[in-house]
C-alpha cells in the first residue's frame, strides 16, 4: 500500500494527476457492488445538481448521474475498507506535497447508459476548500465499447482514461477540467474530494 500511496504522491506532484489500478482488489470492489444501496440505486439515490447550497440546480444537459452521500460513521463494512484507504492517502499527502489535507467527503454515484457529466472544474466559486478530487470505479469487465471515460483536459493535450473496477483517479480540484463521456451501461464508481477543511463544518 505505502508504494501505492508514494506513486498518488509522485503523479500529484509531477504532472497534477495520478492514475492507480487496483487500488481496490477485486473482491473489495465486488463486496462494495454487492450492496443493496447499488442495486436499489434507481429508487434511493438523489439526481445530483449542479452548485452548492442555495446555488444547487438540477440540469440534465450538463449532468446525470444519481448520487447518495456515504455517512462515515454508518457506511457498511465494504466501504469503510476504501474510507480507511482515503485516510492513509491524505497523511501520505500531506508528508509529500504539504496540501493541510483535514477530511474527505465522497457519495457513491451511478450513471444511467447514456448520461454524462460536461466538461467542470470541481472546486467552486464561493467554496474552494476541495484541493483533490478522487475516484475509484466499481465496474467489472469494463471494456473499450462501453465508453464512459473520463476526460481530462491538460494544458497541452486531453487524455482518457477507462472507468475500470478497481481503478484511482485523483487529480487537482482547482486545476483540471474534466468530463464524463456516456457510456452503453450503467457506470458506478466512489467519488470524492479531499479537502483542507473538516467536512461536518460544510453544512453548518
Amino acid at each position: 500500500m505505502n508504494d501505492t500511496l508514494e506513486r498518488i504522491v509522485d503523479g500529484l506532484a509531477e504532472q497534477g494527476y495520478a492514475v492507480i489500478d487496483n487500488f481496490l482488489e477485486p473482491e473489495e470492489v465486488k463486496a462494495i457492488v454487492g450492496l443493496d444501496a447499488f442495486h436499489e440505486a434507481a429508487a434511493s439515490f438523489k439526481k445530483a445538481g449542479i452548485g452548492k447550497n442555495q446555488d444547487l440546480q438540477i440540469n440534465e444537459a450538463i449532468r446525470g448521474d444519481y448520487i447518495q452521500w456515504v455517512d462515515r460513521n454508518t457506511a457498511p463494512a465494504p466501504v469503510k475498507v476504501y474510507l480507511d484507504k482515503l485516510q492513509a492517502l491524505i497523511q501520505a499527502v500531506n508528508r509529500g506535497l504539504f496540501l493541510s489535507l483535514k477530511d474527505y467527503e465522497v457519495h457513491m454515484t451511478v450513471y444511467p447508459p447514456g448520461s454524462f457529466y460536461k466538461r467542470h472544474l470541481d472546486q467552486f466559486k464561493k467554496d474552494d476548500h476541495r484541493k483533490l478530487s478522487v475516484i475509484c470505479y466499481l465496474n467489472e469487465d469494463w471494456r473499450e465499447e462501453h465508453g464512459g471515460q473520463l476526460r481530462m483536459y491538460l494544458s497541452d493535450q486531453t487524455v482518457d482514461f477507462l472507468p475500470l473496477a478497481g481503478r484511482l483517479v485523483c487529480f487537482r480540484s482547482d486545476q483540471i477540467e474534466h468530463e464524463v463521456i456516456a457510456a452503453t451501461r450503467e457506470r458506478r464508481s466512489l467519488t470524492g474530494w479531499m479537502l483542507d477543511q473538516v467536512a461536518e463544518l460544510r453544512h453548518l
